[in-house]
């Protein structure tokens, strides 16, 4: 039985493709004898004729994903695209750096702990770039013993 135009009514009754229309089985007799819109209309209130949902890709996944990203997690280094210096510039790598550095140097000044004369001269290695961190920097000044002994 061929119900090709019911089908093509029923879309337009619908507003929907012919691919979405769904016709009930057992009441195929019954809509092969519809021949206008509102036979169709009828048949579409009775349930004989339905839409079928709109077949998509699940956002479950990606709504997985994005809870885990809002976490701070997936970040790791195989996330990474781009050079080095695409998540955090030189310069702001520099600043972290330098910054502490000279934080402990003026402190350590301040304390009393090292002269001016010295706070000078770590202060422009460290401007040179001569230390990694601060540890770095405090095991210099033990080794090189640039502590004022009290």
């Amino acid at each position: 039985m061929k119900l090709t135009t019911q089908k093509r009514l029923a879309a337009d009754v619908m507003k929907v493709g012919m691919s979405r229309v769904w016709i009930d089985p057992d009441f195929q007799d019954e809509v092969s004898l519809a021949i206008t819109k509102d036979d169709i209309r009828r048949l579409v209130d009775e349930g004989a004729i339905q839409k079928k949902q709109v077949i998509g890709v699940s956002r479950g996944r990606a709504r997985h994903v994005m809870a885990q990203k809002r976490k701070g997690q997936r970040k790791g280094p195989g996330h990474k695209k781009g050079k080095a210096t695409a998540k955090l510039s030189k310069k702001h790598r520099w600043m972290r750096k330098i910054r502490p550095l000279r934080r402990e140097l003026s402190r350590l000044r301040d304390e009393g702990k090292i002269t001016r004369k010295v706070y000078r001269e770590l202060y422009l290695k460290a401007k040179g770039n001569a230390f990694r961190n601060t540890a770095h920097l405090r095991t210099y000044i033990a080794e090189q013993k640039l502590e004022v002994s009290k």
